[in-house]
């Protein structure tokens, strides 16, 4: 294989170095008991697992603490919306899926699993995780295409009794809203008050829009490769036409041009590009996150020219927004506190916890931290347990009305 330099992020990377990183995968199973003797044998496994298998059989709810289920994520993809690559199939995406797990394991300390499924059909992915949902505690779903991503994540949801997050959508959302937090407060505005337009109504298009609606952005409106999103359009899908009927409160028709002429926020996830004279109709002091990787709808540099703050999805520019200062403290937490279920609520806890954590040395270049700061995943976990225990004893004082 020929030795060939690659800098996707900046960093010098040759092809035989990153093929040999990958040589037999990036994950393995270590053990948590001893195995050195008769002894260690007979009560990891036979005779002594019987036991413990019983009393599962008579108190199911003991799997939780006698097995690692409570604590394995599964990684799942259909390897339909592999990072750049498209639809790319199962086998290619798992290199990816393992990737992930990797960073689970190395920024939260949880257990995860791979799992690449041969069909795109969205029944029969929940029928397979349904019939698998013993072996594990929680799913992320990964690098799966919308419009059918948004179906799957709903059903699943209501299928399996645990926490399920698509991180394409979820965690750029929550990253999202925590940048857009600390950048407000470098313009000097309040949240609620700006002006957002979304490039892109895909998986992160459309988290995006639900998050900032959550934290009380009401003037967001959504553009799609014909347009803006507004509720007077033809031929919206479902999903658009629930967020037509929510957002665009100012009722914009037209294309970008229209979109940010006077907006106050460009957020990026998509694959579009945005003529200069369209940016240079935002208002001043203007907010830029031109998102979409490796190449940006907006490079940082002509960003800067109309933008007070501008963040990126690459690693070699300020203000990276990465899910990996999400994701990984929001399973975390969500495990930790018992939750079957991850609310828009424990989202923008973690957004929060995240937007704390760089408001600390906050500046234009330094609006999120970087997803090498230790305190991220465990502040992160903290405030997703607050919230759910918050949600749960609200549930409780409803039960008892």
């Amino acid at each position: 294989m020929s030795t060939e330099i690659m800098k996707p992020t900046g960093i010098d990377l040759t092809t035989e170095e990153t093929f040999e990183a990958h040589e037999g995968g990036k994950l393995h199973i270590g053990l948590t008991a001893p195995l050195n003797d008769k002894r260690d044998l007979s009560i990891a496994y036979t005779p002594g697992v019987a036991q413990v298998s019983r009393a599962i059989h008579t108190d199911p709810e003991l799997a939780e603490k006698y097995t690692w289920a409570s604590r394995l994520v599964a990684v799942v993809s259909d390897g339909t919306a592999v990072l750049g690559l498209g639809n790319i199939g199962a086998a290619a995406s798992l290199p990816v899926m393992e990737g992930k797990s990797a960073l689970f394991k190395r920024f939260a300390g949880l257990d995860s699993i791979p799992l690449v499924l041969e069909t795109n059909d969205v029944d029969q992915i929940i029928e397979t995780l349904v019939h698998l949902r013993s072996s594990f505690g929680a799913v992320n779903l990964e690098d799966i295409s919308a419009p059918r991503c948004f179906e799957l994540e709903s059903r699943l949801i209501e299928a399996l009794d645990m926490p399920v997050m698509h991180d394409d959508q979820h965690g750029t959302a929550v990253v999202v809203l925590a940048a857009l937090k600390n950048a407000a407060r470098v313009v000097r505005r309040e949240l609620f008050s700006l002006k957002v337009v979304i490039s892109g109504a895909g998986a992160a298009g459309i988290a995006v829009a639900e998050i900032l609606l959550a934290a009380g952005i009401a003037d967001v409106t959504l553009l799609d490769s014909r347009g803006v999103i507004h509720k007077d359009r033809r031929y919206l899908t479902d999903i658009k036409a629930a967020y037509a009927a929510r957002s665009n409160p100012r009722g914009l028709t037209g294309g970008s041009a229209q979109a940010l002429d006077g907006a106050d926020v460009f957020i990026g996830v998509s694959s579009g590009t945005v003529p200069e004279e369209t940016l240079a109709k935002m208002s001043e002091d203007a907010i830029i996150f031109a998102l979409s990787n490796p190449d940006p709808e907006v490079h940082p540099d002509v960003a800067h020219k109309f933008a007070k703050v501008v963040a990126t999805g690459r690693s070699d520019f300020p203000n990276q927004i990465n899910n990996v200062l999400a994701f990984p403290g929001i399973f975390r937490g969500a495990l930790d506190a018992g939750a079957k279920r991850i609310t828009s609520e424990m989202k923008v806890a973690a957004a929060d916890a995240i937007a704390a954590i760089a408001a600390e040395e906050l500046g234009a270049d330094y609006i999120v931290p970087s997803p090498f700061d230790e305190r991220v995943a465990p502040a992160v976990a903290a405030a997703v347990i607050a919230a759910a225990r918050a949600g749960m004893g609200a549930e409780t004082e409803r039960d008892r009305r």
